[in-house]
């Protein structure tokens, strides 16, 4: 499985490299550099804990991303999902090949906080969520439970949290302001999927209405 892992997430890495060189016509783009060196450093962090303390877990992150129990809408989301991934990296490229917008260097270094942060939120809702897979789906044959320690005190959807800050940090690394300006239709994708996982969990996962009625807050606590 350790082998499955990095040849994952190297070629993970490789694509997105990739795209952002070939987008910006400059393979020596050093934000580029930093952002994959950052983002790496901190999957392979993750994933070598996972393998370490979770193993389950990693082999579901490993999995196909379609699954025969996962909920056909999702299987339609996380395909619209990567194709806006693919589109958001070559728009930030060509921000850096064409010089339509640059953010300073301040806002570069708080991209790659942003990003650190994000890691460290992922690895917290993994330490505390063993069912932490990327489908959405019932995992019944590994008796899924409600979970309500670690950062789901606070929030229902941890790593979605997290991953508002990657979406902010990325294109702030990667020294683009054209790039935040998917961002927010980013954060209504991810806030519309929180909410059909929602409706499923509400019916097949015992225990999850009362978790959502002592825990408030989907994404960002005090706003929604």
């Amino acid at each position: 499985m350790i082998v499955r892992m990095v040849f994952q997430t190297t070629l993970m890495l490789a694509v997105m490299g990739a795209i952002l060189f070939l987008a910006a016509g400059d393979w020596r783009w050093p934000q580029a550099w930093a952002y994959l060196v950052e983002v790496g450093l901190g999957a392979f962090l993750v994933s070598f804990w996972l393998a370490r303390h979770d193993p389950a877990l990693l082999a579901s992150r490993l999995s196909s991303p379609v699954q025969p129990d996962q909920k056909p809408w999702d299987r339609i989301f996380m395909a619209g999902a990567g194709v806006a991934f693919i589109g958001w990296m070559a728009l930030i490229g060509l921000d850096a090949r064409f010089g339509w917008s640059h953010a300073p260097l301040w806002a570069q270094a708080l991209g790659a906080v942003l990003i650190a942060l994000c890691m460290v939120l992922v690895w917290r809702t993994f330490r505390f969520n063993s069912f932490a897979a990327p489908q959405v789906r019932i995992q019944a044959d590994r008796g899924q439970r409600v979970i309500t320690e670690g950062p789901y005190r606070f929030v229902r959807h941890p790593m979605y949290a997290g991953a508002i800050f990657y979406f902010l940090g990325s294109p702030l690394l990667l020294g683009s302001w054209w790039g935040l300006a998917p961002v927010p239709l980013f954060i209504a994708g991810m806030g519309a999927r929180a909410v059909g996982e929602e409706r499923m969990l509400r019916r097949e996962l015992a225990g999850y209405d009362d978790y959502a009625r002592r825990v408030r807050f989907r994404l960002v606590p005090g706003v929604w």
